[in-house]
């Protein structure tokens, strides 16, 4: 729910619904512990009720949401939409759960390796706990910067300004390298004054803690920009490869590493895998936006591409063109029609329009772009959009071309109907 609070454009509001909880959360934690003495599980209780109170204030936001209108309709599980949301957020589950096993393959190899060493099986458990917790914060921090450019840099793929996503994706990797950077020094030369604030103890665990400090965490500034470059890749509906490195970190790299350089070297050598994770896990991740770079190059669209496969199109479709702003995306349509001997609607849309609706066709004209756009994502209730909207289902009970408009979106459920995205250089 807090995810749609904030993309219906109450980011403040989300913000505060997880504060109240969290904050909530650290009194009563203070309270439970300390003066009803009630140990862990007054700690529990207090994250439960923490957890309740963020859950009660986020529901009443839909007593009157701005855009977002829940229904017994919209309630409805569509096959088509669950698969997509599985696609994306796979990522996401994997991430979590993988933290999970690490915590539970490092937990296991310290007990067994920690008690054959000088420091003992305890030491490097606590230590190690401490260490995933503090990084476990930067890459928080991280997410957190990443997911909240997801809305921008998704509605500007869908929209095809390839230009601002890469500004934008460009913004986000530059502030997370400072901040992996600024984590990093931190890390190498002030360890202990981190250490200190989880309280004070022998010189050998003082010893075990810097040096974990120092080699788990030197590779802080490549994990930092690796998770940028999943989250990016789901936010452009890259949900295979965001996968692949949410997986390659943790579970492919990470994990046979630990078990390895822990067989070798003990709980000291453990501490390099998550070094050589985060190295080759930030090679692989860059060489995947390269090759995805690649691929996504504009397409220069001829007469010549077009011909070569207008025998392979069957007569009676529907064809929809959305484009980039002079794309020469009109010029295609009409030439596509022109080759298939059908009907082509660009602004004739318009005329037809104002005549179903009864509004100046240069008022359709001046806002049927801004409208349609903005509308599509929420009730469809717009009075521009509904008469373009009955002017396409006529149109398209005979085969022409369309040209922008929200065509594609309209008439996503018709058969025998084919889409394209043109962007020309």
């Amino acid at each position: 729910m807090n995810g749609i609070i904030r993309a219906d454009g109450s980011p403040k509001f989300a913000m505060f619904a997880t504060l109240i909880g969290a904050l909530l959360n650290i009194v009563l934690d203070h309270v439970a512990i300390f003066i009803f003495n009630l140990g862990v599980k007054g700690a529990a209780v207090a994250t439960i009720v923490g957890q309740i109170i963020s859950c009660i204030i986020t529901l009443l936001y839909f007593i009157k949401p701005k855009k977002v209108k829940l229904s017994k309709e919209t309630l409805k599980l569509d096959s088509s939409i669950c698969k997509n949301i599985i696609m994306l957020g796979i990522s996401s589950f994997i991430t979590q759960i993988s933290i999970v096993i690490v915590i539970a393959v490092a937990n296991n190899i310290i007990v067994k390796y920690g008690a054959l060493s000088k420091y003992g099986a305890d030491i490097p458990l606590s230590v190690v706990g401490i260490v995933m917790k503090v990084f476990a914060i930067v890459i928080a921090i991280v997410i957190g910067i990443t997911i909240g450019s997801q809305p921008i840099i998704g509605y500007n793929f869908g929209a095809g300004n390839k230009e601002r996503v890469k500004k934008t994706f460009r913004l986000i990797i530059i502030t997370n390298t400072i901040i992996g950077i600024i984590a990093f020094i931190i890390f190498q030369f002030f360890p202990q004054y981190i250490i200190n604030i989880f309280g004070s103890e022998s010189p050998l665990y003082n010893e075990y803690a810097i040096m974990c400090f120092r080699i788990y965490l030197a590779g802080i500034i490549f994990t930092c920009i690796t998770k940028c470059c999943s989250i990016y890749l789901q936010s452009i509906g890259k949900p295979v490869k965001s996968m692949i490195l949410s997986l390659l970190r943790d579970i492919v790299i990470f994990i046979p590493a630990l078990i390895i350089l822990a067989r070798l070297y003990g709980v000291v050598g453990m501490l390099w895998a998550a070094l050589i994770a985060d190295v080759v896990s930030f090679i692989i991740a860059i060489m995947i936006l390269m090759n995805n770079d690649k691929k996504d190059k504009k397409i220069v669209v001829t007469e010549k591409s077009i011909s070569s496969d207008i025998n392979k199109l069957p007569k009676q479709l529907v064809i929809t063109i959305a484009r980039e702003y002079g794309s020469g995306g009109r010029y295609v349509g009409n030439l596509l029609a022109e080759k298939l001997n059908i009907k082509f609607y660009d602004k004739e849309i318009i005329r037809l329009a104002s005549k179903e609706s009864g509004l100046n066709k240069d008022y359709i004209e001046d806002n049927e772009q801004v409208k349609n756009s903005f509308n599509i994502f929420y009730n469809n209730d717009d009075e521009i959009f509904i008469a373009e909207k009955k002017v396409i289902n006529n149109i398209a009970k005979e085969p022409c071309v369309i040209i922008g408009r929200c065509a594609d979106y309209i008439l996503k459920d018709k058969k025998m109907y084919i889409k394209y995205f043109y962007i020309v250089v």
